[in-house]
């Protein structure tokens, strides 16, 4: 019989590889790269523009990946670059109208992703679902923060 950590472990895995190979699929379609997705996806909820520093939070990459995609999607003219003070890290960034489209096109196959990998939940399961998720993501983050609690700190809890 599994544990509940290899249940939880192989699922999380095989979601995350599935989550790739969608991003690298629809990222070949503009000859980019499965990360610049949700870069892209981010920088489309800033109309106005965002800097490198907050999409390093918003995207939960550090500051060499997010440094690396945005090159890339420069490069590819999809996003414009206004250097505030000589800093590319605290330029602010928008989207190109061609990085609105993959944007776009990007977020309406994320929509569909999720909407058909959730199929046979109803609204309430989808609510638990995502309550329980969150809560996992949270209480994980807390351990790798803080360290394993010994199960005598945790009765105490």
């Amino acid at each position: 019989m599994l544990s509940r950590y290899e249940i939880i472990s192989a699922s999380v895995s095989s979601i995350y590889h599935d989550i790739q190979k969608i991003q690298r699929t629809e990222m070949g379609k503009y000859g980019l790269k499965g990360p610049h997705a949700q870069c892209l996806l981010a920088m489309s909820r800033f109309p106005q523009g965002v800097t490198a520093a907050r999409l390093c939070e918003i995207c939960e990459k550090d500051k060499a990946a997010i440094s690396r995609t945005l090159a890339e999607l420069e490069q590819a003219g999809m996003i414009h670059r206004q250097t505030q003070n000589g800093s590319r890290y605290r330029a602010n960034l928008t989207l190109t109208e061609q990085g609105q489209a993959a944007a776009r096109t990007v977020g309406e196959t994320a929509r569909l992703a999720v909407e058909q990998a959730g199929q046979g939940f109803d609204d309430a399961q989808r609510e638990i679902f995502y309550h329980v998720l969150g809560m996992i993501a949270d209480n994980l983050h807390t351990i790798c923060k803080d360290g394993l609690k010994t199960e005598t700190e945790s009765n105490l809890l």
